[in-house]
C-alpha cells in the first residue's frame, strides 16, 4: 500500500485529498461496441500479441507502478502508452481520473500481463467524483497525442460510450460487484489512429463537455539501453 495525493475538482471548490492504493487492475478488451473492440484486438495480432482468454479481462500489476510524475523510463524502444479512464475506490466512494497503460509490446507477445508490470503507469493529479458525471458518462471523450520525431500528432480520440458501462465493468470484474476502497482501475482504451508505435512524449486527457472541464496529464519516455 503506498499514498498518492490528488487534487478532487468539484467545479466550485478544489480539494486535496491522499489515497492509499492497495493494488491496481487494468481493465482490457472492454469495448461495448464488438466490431471496435475486435479491431483492437486485430491491431495487437499484427504484432503478434495473441486474442484475450475473455472479453473483457481484468489484469493484476503493481500499485507501486502508478506515478504522477512527468517522466518514465523504459527499457528498449518497444513502450507505447494507452490514454484509458482510471476509477479509484475510497470510502465506499468511486472517484474518476485519467491515465496511460503504458505497456512494453515486445514483452505483450509473449506475456501481456507481465507486460503490464514492466512499465510505469503515469495517472493525472486531478479527480472527478464518479456520482457528479455519470448522468453523462457516455458523453465523456477520452483523447491523446503522441510526440514522435518532434510531431505532435493525434493518437487515440472516442467517447466513453463506446466502452462498457461502468456499472457493468465492475460487476464482471469484482465480488457482489462491489468496487473495493484503495483499487485503481485503468477502464480501456480506443484503437491508435496510424497504428500503435513508440513516442518520444505522451499527453492524454479525459474531457467533459458537459460540465466543461477536462483531466490532463502528459509525460516524456526515456528509453534505457538494453545489454545483452
Amino acid at each position: 500500500m503506498f499514498d498518492l495525493t490528488f487534487t478532487v475538482d468539484a467545479q466550485d471548490t478544489t480539494t486535496p485529498l491522499t489515497l492509499a492504493i492497495d493494488q491496481m487492475v487494468i481493465a482490457g478488451w472492454t469495448g461495448r461496441d464488438p466490431v471496435a473492440r475486435d479491431k483492437h484486438i486485430a491491431e495487437l495480432q499484427e504484432m503478434g500479441i495473441a486474442p484475450p482468454a475473455s472479453t473483457p479481462i481484468y489484469y493484476r500489476a503493481s500499485a507501486r507502478r502508478l506515478t504522477q510524475e512527468d517522466g518514465i523510463e523504459c527499457c528498449g524502444g518497444d513502450s507505447s502508452g494507452e490514454v484509458e479512464f482510471v476509477l479509484i475506490g475510497w470510502q465506499g466512494r468511486i472517484f474518476v481520473g485519467c491515465g496511460s497503460d503504458h505497456t512494453d509490446r515486445k514483452v505483450e507477445a509473449y506475456n501481456v500481463t507481465v507486460s503490464k508490470q514492466m512499465c510505469d503507469k503515469p495517472v493525472a493529479s486531478t479527480l472527478w467524483e464518479l456520482e457528479d458525471v455519470i448522468g453523462h458518462w457516455d458523453r465523456m471523450i477520452l483523447r491523446s497525442y503522441a510526440t514522435i520525431k518532434g510531431e505532435r500528432v493525434l493518437y487515440q480520440e472516442g467517447t466513453l460510450d463506446a466502452m462498457l458501462p461502468v456499472a457493468d465493468l465492475i460487476a464482471r470484474g469484482f465480488e457482489g460487484g462491489k468496487f473495493p476502497d484503495g483499487c485503481a482501475m485503468f477502464g480501456g482504451t480506443f484503437a491508435a489512429k496510424g497504428g500503435i508505435r513508440p513516442a518520444d512524449r505522451f499527453d492524454f486527457e479525459l474531457e467533459d463537455p458537459v460540465l466543461k472541464r477536462t483531466i490532463k496529464h502528459g509525460y516524456d519516455v526515456t528509453t534505457l539501453p538494453v545489454r545483452g
